[in-house]
């Protein structure tokens, strides 16, 4: 896929798996893949000033249409130059394109083939979201990638049901290609179809058939076992194009990311990082330390004596101390940590699949991370 503004190269495919070590070009610089993506939903990774960002190795950011569509609304962010500017990271965006939230918010939402009504969650007021609203909002934003409308259920659900809603997804992909104006923006289609084969490779098939610079696996981490989302995965990932980026949405642990990356995914998103930092958790290669835990009160040590990140320049008692006295700045630094810790680990594994060694490099990963750090 390549064109004056986009370009995807895949460098290299793992020997032993379906591993990939790829780079998307996009108008705000490249991004190495297997990559993740910190969430900045409203325009902001939650605690983190956007250069602590760029520290912790990150490429790419994501960003949310439904909510910078209520707060401050897409023109107030067109008016100041523009989702980059606005919150002052040159790197490339990704916006989602407000789907997810027809699964998050389905009480406040009603949905027909049209358009999706939104309930606001902060005021009460009525949102409309069809498919070409939500490009015009992306196209307003100004990010590098729009994913494009679709519909996403909770699992499990009758098949009539999720076959209805993965048809509803092709309808509304191809009104958001009809839909874009902006040849620097690429539009993303996302495949949909539950935890059947049958609907996923349907889906698949007929996006492809519209030839949309990038997929993305939806509809994913909304109730299934993980078991169940490999499997999804296994079946799936194979009916997507070699020559495009892959994306699994809104996923996840340190272990699915690497499951995810042997089976063909290069790119993720997920608030698991940091959320976790918010809530005094840290994400080790020996699992995750819960420091709240009285026994790292006059704990000397760093959360990891090899990560460069802010936190690890302090001791584990300090940082316990500061979440027991509910400052700040806790939180903040656990956050910098576990997205860091999270880029450390995708560079691990871009390097891994070069050197056609990722199984190893994934068994040994998965084995630390099954002790149990309290």
């Amino acid at each position: 896929m390549t064109n004056k503004h986009f370009a995807f190269e895949l460098l290299h495919t793992d020997s032993s798996s379906a591993a990939r070590r790829s780079r998307f070009h996009t108008p705000h610089g490249p991004v190495d893949m297997p990559a993740f993506m910190p969430v900045g939903t409203l325009g902001t990774v939650k605690g983190v000033e956007i250069e602590q960002i760029r520290d912790t190795g990150s490429q790419i950011v994501l960003s949310n249409t439904y909510h910078l569509a209520l707060r401050p609304g897409e023109e107030v962010v067109r008016e100041l130059g523009g989702l980059h500017d606005f919150m002052g990271w040159q790197g490339p965006i990704l916006t989602d394109s407000g789907g997810f939230q027809l699964f998050s918010l389905a009480k406040m939402t009603k949905v027909d083939d049209q358009k999706a009504v939104f309930r606001s969650h902060i005021d009460g007021h009525l949102l409309e979201l069809s498919p070409e609203r939500a490009i015009e909002i992306q196209e307003a934003l100004g990010s590098d990638v729009a994913m494009v409308l679709d519909h996403v259920i909770g699992l499990p659900a009758p098949r009539e049901a999720i076959r209805d809603a993965m048809e509803r997804t092709i309808r509304w992909a191809d009104r958001c290609r009809a839909a874009g104006r902006r040849e620097d923006q690429a539009q993303f289609a996302i495949v949909q179809g539950g935890l059947d084969a049958d609907l996923r490779v349907e889906c698949a098939e007929k996006l492809i058939e519209m030839d949309f610079p990038g997929y993305a696996v939806g509809g994913l981490s909304v109730g299934e076992e993980p078991a169940d989302m490999y499997r999804v995965l296994d079946f799936t990932v194979p009916a997507l194009p070699v020559d495009r980026p892959r994306y699994l949405m809104g996923v996840g642990r340190p272990q699915d990311l690497l499951e995810s990356i042997r089976r063909g995914i290069d790119l993720f998103d997920c608030v698991m990082p940091t959320r976790n930092g918010r809530n005094a958790t840290a994400f080790t290669d020996h699992g995750r330390i819960r420091l709240r835990n009285l026994k790292y009160e006059r704990d000397p040590r760093p959360i990891d004596e090899n990560c460069p990140c802010a936190a690890c320049r302090r001791s584990m008692g300090y940082l316990r101390h500061l979440f027991m006295a509910r400052e700040m700045l806790g939180p903040i630094l656990l956050s910098i940590h576990n997205i860091c810790y999270y880029q450390r680990l995708l560079a691990d594994a871009r390097e891994a699949i070069v050197a056609d060694c990722y199984e190893d490099f994934c068994k040994s990963k998965l084995a630390g991370w099954e002790k149990t750090v309290s």
